[in-house]
């Protein structure tokens, strides 16, 4: 089979425009008004009653002809027989005649003879007589009938969104149901024969992984007022993604699929789309989602997603739903954007379009800065890293530090976090960070955290023993206690470190930015000034030195998946999995903040975590407060 080329990318534009084009748009509909919030009034609704369908009072008080109280005031008021009262929901059963009055409720409905109300606070009463201590005109204190809404006025207009006032006003005029224009239906198909859906039992040696796409871009559909209707995943054959196609084709007004549209001799869905309905478009100049693509199937339109999370939803955010909200006749949402400087450079220069994932932060001043979110697309905690995007136009080779971005936010209600760290992956430390409102912690080892303090990104670092930021001050820390964790009973009777280089033992490392592997890398340098050989030459006898897997108890994992038979690790860890552990020694966490946000509220509420961290520290073995 010949591979798919990308050699002529179509613009933005051209994208935008051929989706424009798709019919989405699906039949009205009728529903019950209980469930009309948030749905599109497809015609006009005209009032066939008078709301209020009476004059009534807005106020307590007396029911009276406006003449009676003409030159009446506090001094001199004009006395009025009472002849009965009124009350909310009852017919009246009093006429009010001249020189008379009668008692009302808000609301009730105003009696005959009667054309002002005089409010409750402006009278004295004695035994059957009313005092009224001011003067009114005809009509004071009334509501007449249709004063809100008249019977024959249009009092809603196709096209408006339903909230609690219109379905508020729809009550008062009796309607109890409403056409409303339909959610089109988007069919979501995920593509690979990887894919597991969560909550099913998961593969990992054979390469499986959780299904992500599928899961995120229905909520994405919803929020732009679509109807998602998940289908099961197709497998990378022909004949499973046209079954699976043609299915959703049938029943939904939009199919989306992801993955499976890249230059890849495996990546049949284009060949799909040619041979059951219309490709109009494959491959677009934007990064991420190059590999997207546009067409018809019988009977409903298709867009193909880039196979990465963040690729996928960027591109749907960009491209498909400004559609969808088309089709179901809401308007464009409230436009979210911040505009902030970069906190560092970021270089770029493919010549196309790009949607950089970004990240906010504030400085010590309050001021916005934006840093790039450079996990790659295909890291899933990118989606809830990054904040927005940032538009680099295709001759745009950098952008400098300190220069002026604007970021499109991926919801109105995105925030800068109170406060933003980086660092060494901790227990503790995570427990400290949930009694902190809004923290941002990126757990890219000690030696990345100081680096990103450094570069003036974030406001915290955690590092390890004597790794110390310059222009920083200390918040605190606590001691760990550090080792190999090994399988419960600890079968290879492995003694500490030596036994790594002198005997038969599989182990499992830590990343090179981690803090810990820092410290083991200490501890084996002791070792061979003790026996007088070059620490390179440890090294090398260590089987595993260099297979290094990234967060705390990743070692310990692998270890009882039977894949090592000692992993660099923690007391803590061990404990928790049920694992057998040979202590190492002891090694500080530190916590620091950048000078000049030391006195940021969410450093200042950070620093007051760890200060009263002891709680969380004697639950955890082997950690002790400093």
């Amino acid at each position: 089979m010949n591979r798919k080329q990308f050699r002529d990318l179509a613009d933005p534009e051209e994208a935008h425009a051929a989706i424009a084009d798709l019919d989405l748009r699906p039949d009205d509909e009728t529903v019950p008004l209980r469930e009309a919030r948030g749905r599109v009034l497809a015609e006009r609704v005209d009032a066939d009653l008078d709301v209020p369908g009476f004059d009534r009072a807005s106020v307590d008080g007396y029911a009276l002809r406006a003449e009676d109280t003409f030159g009446a005031d506090e001094a001199d008021p004009n006395r009025l027989e009472l002849v009965g009262e009124v009350h909310a929901g009852a017919e009246p059963d009093v006429e009010v005649g001249a020189g008379e009055c009668a008692e009302i409720s808000t609301g009730a409905v105003l009696p005959p003879g009667a054309d002002a109300v005089v409010m409750v606070e402006r009278t004295d009463r004695e035994d059957d007589t009313v005092l009224v201590r001011t003067s009114l005109a005809p009509g004071d204190r009334v509501m007449f009938a249709g004063a809100d809404v008249a019977a024959g006025e249009r009092a809603l207009g196709p096209g408006t969104v339903l909230t609690p006032r219109e379905i508020g006003l729809l009550s008062a005029l009796g309607v109890d149901q409403v056409a409303v224009r339909g959610k089109p239906t988007v069919g979501i198909i995920s593509t690979g024969d990887e894919l597991v859906r969560p909550g099913d039992s998961l593969n990992s040696d054979a390469g499986e992984i959780y299904d992500v796409n599928s899961y995120t871009t229905a909520t994405a559909v919803e929020e732009a007022g679509g109807e998602a209707k998940l289908y099961p995943h197709a497998g990378d054959d022909y004949e499973a993604m046209e079954s699976a196609l043609r299915e959703a084709a049938e029943e939904c007004d939009l199919v989306l699929s992801s993955g499976s549209t890249s230059a890849s001799a495996v990546d049949v869905i284009y060949r799909v789309v040619e041979e059951t309905g219309e490709l109009l478009l494959h491959g677009v100049a934007v990064k991420p989602g190059k590999p997207m693509l546009v067409g018809r199937l019988k009977g409903s339109a298709y867009v193909g997603l880039p196979g990465y999370p963040v690729s996928a939803l960027t591109i749907f955010r960009t491209f498909v739903a400004p559609a969808i909200r088309e089709a179901a006749g809401l308007p464009d949402p409230k436009t979210a954007t911040i505009e902030g400087a970069m906190a560092v450079r970021e270089r770029y220069s493919e010549g196309r379009l790009r949607y950089m994932p970004a990240g906010l932060v504030e400085d010590g001043e309050g001021n916005t800065l934006v840093y790039p979110v450079d996990k790659g697309s295909g890291a899933t905690t990118s989606l809830v890293e990054a904040d927005g995007v940032v538009a680099v136009p295709p001759d745009v080779e950098y952008l400098d530090e300190g220069e002026r971005v604007e970021v499109q936010l991926f919801s109105t209600e995105v925030r800068a976090p109170a406060v933003f760290g980086a660092g060494e992956d901790d227990p503790a430390l995570s427990r400290v960070l949930d009694s902190v409102d809004r923290p941002r912690y990126l757990s890219v080892g000690a030696r990345q955290g100081l680096r990103r303090l450094r570069d003036g990104v974030t406001d915290v670092a955690v590092t390890t023993d004597e790794m110390e930021p310059d222009g920083a001050v200390e918040l605190g820390g606590w001691s760990r206690e550090w080792g190999l964790v090994v399988p419960a009973g600890n079968p290879q009777d492995i003694d500490g470190l030596a036994d790594l280089v002198d005997e038969d033992v599989r182990f499992v490392n830590r990343t090179t930015d981690a803090g810990l592997r820092t410290t083991l890398g200490n501890a084996v340098a002791d070792l061979a000034d003790e026996r007088g050989v070059d620490r390179h030459d440890l090294v090398e006898a260590i089987d595993g030195f260099d297979f290094a897997v990234r967060a705390h108890e990743s070692p310990a994992r692998k270890v009882l998946a039977g894949k090592a038979d000692a992993g660099l690790g923690l007391r803590a860890t061990a404990e928790r999995l049920g694992m057998g552990f040979v202590s190492c020694g002891e090694e500080a966490v530190r916590v620091f903040a950048a000078e000049d946000r030391a006195d940021k509220p969410g450093v200042r509420s950070l620093a007051d975590a760890v200060d009263g961290a002891e709680s969380v520290l004697a639950d955890l073995p082997g950690y002790e407060a400093r």
